[in-house]
């Protein structure tokens, strides 16, 4: 009797498992996929997971996202505006000179990222960041 008193008391006193709806993909999402509302849907999971459609749709899969697994804002990033090896134009803009030359990417990134990129004419290596249109501005020290 003692046991079973015991036992209701710690049932009505033990925590609860947390729980949220959390996005799940709809299929499997390979990697590269840029994700669009078909691919999700919203249902209970582990909290962790991605909980607004707005953070999730257009962004681009990092990994492979397997069918009914939730979305991780660690699996998820910028879509590639620039892949590795592509020809850019390449922007260096300060005090009102503003100079553009072309490019070679030596890495792949999304908007407001950082790469590095090979000026084709000095062949010197230099540091940028992509913008939204897929140029690259040249990242200088202050």
């Amino acid at each position: 009797m003692r046991a079973e008193i015991l036992a209701l008391l710690m049932g009505i006193v033990a925590p609860a498992v947390s729980q949220a709806a959390s996005l799940t993909a709809l299929r499997t999402l390979p990697a590269g996929t840029v994700i669009a509302e078909d691919d999700l849907a919203l249902s209970p999971a582990a909290v962790g997971g991605i909980e607004d459609p707005a953070a999730a749709i257009g962004r681009q899969a990092r990994t492979t996202i397997y069918e009914g697994r939730p979305l991780l804002a660690a699996n998820l990033t910028n879509p590639t505006l620039v892949e590795r090896n592509a020809l850019v134009t390449v922007l260096y803009t300060r005090d009102g000179l503003s100079i553009s030359t072309e490019g070679r990417a030596l890495g792949r990134g999304g908007a407001g990222e950082t790469i590095r990129v090979l000026n084709i004419a000095s062949r010197v290596t230099l540091t940028a960041t992509v913008n939204p249109d897929g140029t690259l501005s040249v990242v200088t020290r202050p």
